[in-house]
């Protein structure tokens, strides 16, 4: 019997990054649009990237197959 590849859903390859020590990471909301009426410290705040939450990390794997993570 023939075996298929699991296919990896590409919006999400495209919104997370796996770190070096195996977090996964992504951006913060609200940089997008709308940004003349938010404050500059709040837009700076938003700036970088952060952590998944951990209750996030199954679903996750399960969007990407072929992600490898190093578990604690």
């Amino acid at each position: 019997m023939k075996k298929f590849k699991q296919k990896t859903k590409k919006a999400a390859k495209k919104r997370f990054t796996v770190t070096g020590s195996g977090k996964i990471t992504r951006y913060k909301t609200g940089r997008r649009h709308l940004l003349e009426h938010k404050s500059s410290t709040l837009i700076r705040s938003k700036r970088f990237k952060t952590g998944v939450s951990s209750s996030d990390i199954k679903k996750i794997k399960a969007l990407l197959p072929g992600i490898s993570l190093r578990s604690k």
